[in-house]
């Protein structure tokens, strides 16, 4: 009988409090989908619920913000989080292709990402927002919290 290897998942949590927000975030990189997000804002726990869907990792996030009326600081410090969280759970990424891409057609765009894990981080973002906000989230900041997840 051959003996089961059992592979450590890669599983990350970070807590993040700053002067305006205080942040809770778990990730599992070999999760499923499953995602439980509380940021106070309804486009931006739309928006990383979908990520952590689309991505098919666990997703835990909660976050409060204690001064940041229009919601730049919470974005800017949950992809802060995020992303220390990736990269964190990624540990050494033995075994991890260093690149891959994907186009997702969506209702009325093209979603195309081209990822590198290298560390470099860099973000190529383009988009043509008509509106200024959708809900409660300043569409510009959609751009920032992946300049800076990157």
């Amino acid at each position: 009988m051959a003996a089961k290897t059992k592979t450590k998942r890669r599983t990350a949590k970070i807590v993040r409090k700053t002067g305006e927000t205080s942040i809770s975030l778990e990730i599992d990189l070999d999760g499923n989908g499953k995602h439980e997000v509380a940021t106070g804002r309804v486009m931006l726990d739309h928006m990383m619920s979908q990520l952590a869907r689309h991505a098919a990792f666990d997703l835990k996030l909660k976050a409060s913000v204690h001064m940041d009326p229009d919601g730049h600081h919470l974005v800017e410090d949950v992809a802060i989080a995020l992303g220390q969280a990736i990269n964190k759970a990624l540990g050494d990424k033995k075994g991890i292709s260093r690149m891959a891409s994907a186009s997702v057609p969506l209702d009325e765009a093209l979603a195309t990402v081209a990822l590198d894990i290298s560390g470099r981080g860099y973000s190529y973002f383009e988009a043509n927002f008509t509106v200024h906000e959708v809900g409660d989230l300043i569409t510009d900041l959609v751009r920032h919290f992946f300049e800076t997840l990157a």
